[in-house]
């Protein structure tokens, strides 16, 4: 499996807008961040987990050309605002699947209502299929993809485990029940958004803690925000098996 970090930002991205913060004025190209994404390509297959405001640019740099479905996380804006852009894969393919709880699927239903119509439906709208996933396994083009149920602070959002590697982001809690999932990692992606606590995010303390706990192979940090610091120097304070995570990482399993 060859995974493609599209994007490794928080909500506002780095730099944010308007910020004269230092890490926001980075010259480092790590320190530039989209929003949070993955590509995950195996065989012939491509997917992407969420689809932020950047998604467009994202693939764009990936040049990718092919998008086989998004499995979303939860339905914040910063997961799910470029959907619209899914357009050119589907005029080019055909339906997009989309995997979703019940939540996420609402809430897409009422942002973008003028995709879902049946009734005067505009020519040029994405076509996608909305696949309504539980927390239990489900197939994606050969393999299983066993979700990760999390606390986003009261908000129960998904993470997704496929094969050895699992993706978590917007985590703030993560029951005994489901870590237990997440035994005998290669890989494993988590958000780290700042230095300070915060009420619905794992900060770097609480990521490495939960990192220790599940003790994969490698771990590579996401959703970032500029509050954790800049690249080069946070990088040297992390554990001999744990990584910042940049946009544009390629990682091979």
């Amino acid at each position: 499996m060859k995974i493609t970090f599209l994007g490794t930002g928080t909500s506002q991205g780095i730099p944010v807008i308007g910020s004269r913060d230092e890490v926001c004025l980075s010259s480092d190209e790590r320190d530039t961040r989209f929003r949070s994404s993955i590509l995950m390509e195996w065989d012939e297959a491509a997917y992407v987990i969420d689809c932020g405001p950047d998604f467009r640019q994202q693939m764009l740099r990936a040049n990718s050309s092919r998008l086989d479905g998004i499995l979303f996380t939860h339905y914040h804006a910063d997961h799910t605002a470029g959907l619209d852009d899914v357009r050119p894969f589907s005029h080019r393919q055909g339906e997009v699947a989309m995997f979703m709880d019940d939540s996420v699927a609402e809430n897409l239903k009422e942002r973008f209502g003028y995709i879902f119509t049946t009734v005067n439906r505009y020519a040029g709208a994405p076509k996608v299929s909305i696949n309504r996933i539980e927390n239990k396994v489900f197939e994606l083009s050969g393999k299983w993809v066993l979700p990760i149920e999390v606390m986003h602070g009261n908000l129960k959002i998904f993470g997704f485990r496929i094969d050895k590697m699992a993706y978590i982001t917007d985590a703030k809690s993560v029951a005994q029940d489901e870590r237990k999932k997440l035994k005998d990692l290669d890989l494993l992606v988590v958000n780290a958004l700042r230095i300070e606590p915060h009420p619905t995010h794992f900060n770097l303390e609480e990521a490495l803690a939960f990192i220790k706990d599940i003790n994969p192979r490698r771990a590579y940090l996401t959703h970032i925000s500029h509050r954790l610091g800049f690249h080069q120097e946070v990088s040297k304070k992390l554990p001999p098996n744990v990584f910042l995570a940049y946009d544009g990482l390629v990682i091979e399993l």
